[in-house]
């Protein structure tokens, strides 16, 4: 029996989110699917759904959103390089994800951690602050 690589039509989606690397596990590719995180051709669908190649797909992530087609269909999880030839995301996906990594960027400039915790009289303060903005 040969162990060649058999070309496949269609696969299933969360396999192929494992395997485009969009997720570090099977069943976290699933968990997203299932909560409504992935869309192909605008629809929300099951985990098993197969996908061809030409499928569109958007795909949250955290708070990036990856608008793509399929281009490639893998059952097996490759390096990032052969993972992103499985798809072609669209222009205005990236310039879209690059203005929100831009956003982030620019809400911690002004930020500054603290030099050491807060101690016992301060704990008391930020609590009692807190309980202000529950009326």
């Amino acid at each position: 029996m040969s162990h060649e690589a058999v070309p496949v039509s269609s696969i299933r989606l969360d396999v192929w989110l494992w395997a485009a690397r969009f997720f570090r596990t099977r069943s976290l590719a699933k968990q997203a699917v299932d909560t409504g995180k992935v869309e192909v051709e605008g629809q929300r669908p099951k985990s098993s759904r197969a996908i061809r190649i030409g499928d569109a797909m958007r795909v949250q992530r955290g708070e990036e959103v990856f608008e793509l087609r399929v281009s490639g269909l893998s059952e097996t999880r490759g390096s990032a390089p052969v993972a992103q030839a499985l798809y072609d995301e669209s222009e205005a996906s990236k310039k879209a994800r690059e203005d929100v990594r831009l956003r982030r960027a620019a809400e911690r400039t002004g930020y500054r951690a603290p030099e050491h915790k807060p101690d016992k009289r301060a704990r008391r303060l930020i609590r009692a602050l807190g309980d202000l903005d529950a009326l």
